[in-house]
């Protein structure tokens, strides 16, 4: 959540994490035959934030360039006191909207980090730090996010580890996060398709200046905090 004052205005992204869904254009309160708000959003590729003023929209999701099908609609209520990642979850056939808040709180003496399950048939999983012997996120399912954690910032090896048994799943080696950050990793593909990855965005910085996508997954935005 945001600290100090209250914003006019909502800060909202859109991500695609639909591994077998096409490039795909969102409608923003128009139909499809309207201009898109975003247009041509790749799998593993999120828009910047951008700022909305509290109210109920209604977002509409085709293939790029194309008015039909719409394979998303649906209309949620934002509140200009918070900030929102709007996720395209789900395999083409059971794709859907999924929103999370995004509490991009700086802590400027520690790394804050969000782990969200989006591998649609990859089972409850569990994320370790190498050589831990606790979970840094426990028991996260599809479309699940694990909560924040805060930590010191350098490099870490992480395991994607099965809830169920503790097999590895996903090895995340070599993972940079600066002290004054906020992350979300996301679990991105698909167990049958061999394509289980790791995509990490980079959601709040504490100063002016871009910061660099860290991990394996597309374009990523970055933001400075108001």
């Amino acid at each position: 959540m945001r600290g100090g004052a209250s914003a006019a205005s909502a800060d909202l992204r859109v991500i695609h994490a639909s591994p077998d869904a096409p490039n795909v254009d969102v409608y923003v309160n128009n139909a499809p035959d309207g201009s898109p708000a975003i247009s041509n959003l790749a799998y593993t590729f999120g828009t910047p934030y951008i700022d909305l003023p509290s109210a109920d929209y209604r977002f509409r999701v085709t293939p790029a360039g194309a008015l039909a099908p719409v394979v998303i609609d649906v209309t949620a209520p934002i509140d200009a006191n918070l900030d929102y990642s709007v996720v395209a979850t789900g395999f083409l056939a059971d794709i859907q909207a999924s929103v999370y808040i995004d509490d991009n709180t700086i802590n400027p003496n520690a790394a804050r980090i969000r782990f969200i399950h989006a591998s649609p048939d990859a089972p409850t999983v569990d994320i370790f730090a190498v050589g831990g012997p606790d979970p840094l996120f426990d028991a996260v399912s599809f479309r699940e996010s694990g909560g924040y954690i805060a930590v010191p910032g350098g490099s870490y090896d992480l395991e994607v580890r099965l809830d169920a048994g503790g097999g590895l799943a996903l090895a995340v080696p070599g993972l940079q996060v600066q002290n004054g950050y906020v992350y979300t990793i996301f679990a991105l593909g698909s167990v049958a398709g061999n394509t289980l990855s790791a995509g990490v965005f980079v959601d709040a910085v504490p100063g002016p200046g871009s910061a660099a996508l860290l991990a394996c997954a597309g374009l990523f935005a970055a933001r400075r905090r108001r």
